[in-house]
């Protein structure tokens, strides 16, 4: 099989296309034959040696979307339409980015249908991080405000989506003006361009400010967007578009506006529901939902994916889509 593999941190050149023997699973695992994976910043963190717990050799990815090509714990059944992320993947065992991975059957959900490819690989990730973070880390309620900090980015997009549905009305930043009409299209509110001062420009639309606001783009702009957060609204941070994750020499009492709470969310393959991803793809097949799906990429063009995440040009979620190879076992 092909496949994308890192030796170590480094640049573009760093991310290697080799040829791989096809992994063998044992019981409790699941070969699943990648149709399509999405990209994430985890794996730009991963390539330029940001994240914690990463053996290399390795190929990156935590996440993919495809069919099972062998299970012999009989969790799933071989052809099974299936989504594999998080746990390890693309970490501490070979993840996505490949025409096969082998991962743990607890970090696999099933689900049917016959959306395209590059649209169901664009899904998982960025809806477990979507729907957590509205649910777990923000609770909302139909008739908040939500303040989407990093707007245009595929978990932002998701969660501007999912808020609509539930009844909220939808701040989200974006620092590319030109950008503001997708983000229209997709159901948001009020586009702010992020000047730095997004908490001047809510309050100048909300007066006490939002209910709600999820923070992806990372620490250095965490502090405006509690203070554009009314007194017993919450702020969850979920993302880190800006690599940067950590607050030094955090004084809780000097950083946090009086009365506003601040939440965290991470999650795992768990944290998204068979019955929620399903849900999803259904209301995107009937027109009630949209994938913010972007640049769409063959694995040989993987450098150029890169690229344009790291150079934060993406309009969208970028998804790899590596040529499947028929495959025979060996035993």
């Amino acid at each position: 099989m092909r496949a994308v593999v890192l030796d170590g941190p480094g640049d573009l050149t760093a991310l290697q296309l080799r040829d791989l023997t096809v992994p063998e699973p044992e019981p409790g695992q699941v070969l699943i034959s990648v149709k399509a994976f999405g990209l994430n910043r985890s794996e730009l963190h991963t390539r330029l040696g940001l994240a914690e717990g990463v053996t290399f050799p390795r190929v990156p990815g935590i996440e993919a979307t495809g069919v099972v090509a062998v299970c012999p714990g009989g969790e799933f059944v071989p052809g099974q339409q299936v989504v594999a992320m998080m746990g390890g993947m693309g970490r501490t065992f070979d993840g996505g980015y490949a025409e096969y991975t082998c991962v743990p059957a607890a970090q696999v959900t099933a689900f049917y249908s016959d959306l395209d490819w590059p649209t169901l690989g664009a899904v998982p990730e960025m809806l477990q991080t979507a729907h957590g973070a509205l649910t777990d880390g923000l609770d909302v309620r139909p008739g908040q405000s939500l303040l989407v900090r990093g707007g245009t980015s595929s978990v932002g997009m998701t969660a501007a989506v999912l808020a609509r549905s539930r009844g909220l009305t939808v701040l989200a930043t974006t620092r590319d003006l030109a950008k503001g009409d997708r983000l229209r299209a997709l159901g948001v509110d009020h586009v702010l361009v992020d000047d730095g001062d997004v908490a001047r420009q809510v309050r100048d639309l909300l007066g006490d400010g939002v209910d709600v606001a999820l923070e992806l783009v990372g620490t250095p702009t965490l502090p405006d967007t509690l203070r554009a957060t009314r007194r017993h609204g919450v702020v969850c941070f979920a993302g880190m578009l800006s690599n940067r994750w950590t607050v030094p020499d955090f004084y809780p009492i000097e950083y946090l506006p009086r009365g506003v709470r601040l939440t965290a969310y991470g999650g795992d393959a768990s944290d998204l529901p068979a019955a929620v991803l399903q849900q999803f793809l259904d209301d995107v097949a009937a027109g009630r939902a949209t994938v913010p799906l972007g640049q769409v990429f063959p694995l040989e063009r993987i450098r150029d994916a890169h690229a344009i995440m790291e150079a934060d040009r993406a309009t969208g979620k970028l998804v790899g889509l590596p040529r499947i190879l028929r495959w025979r076992s060996s035993r």
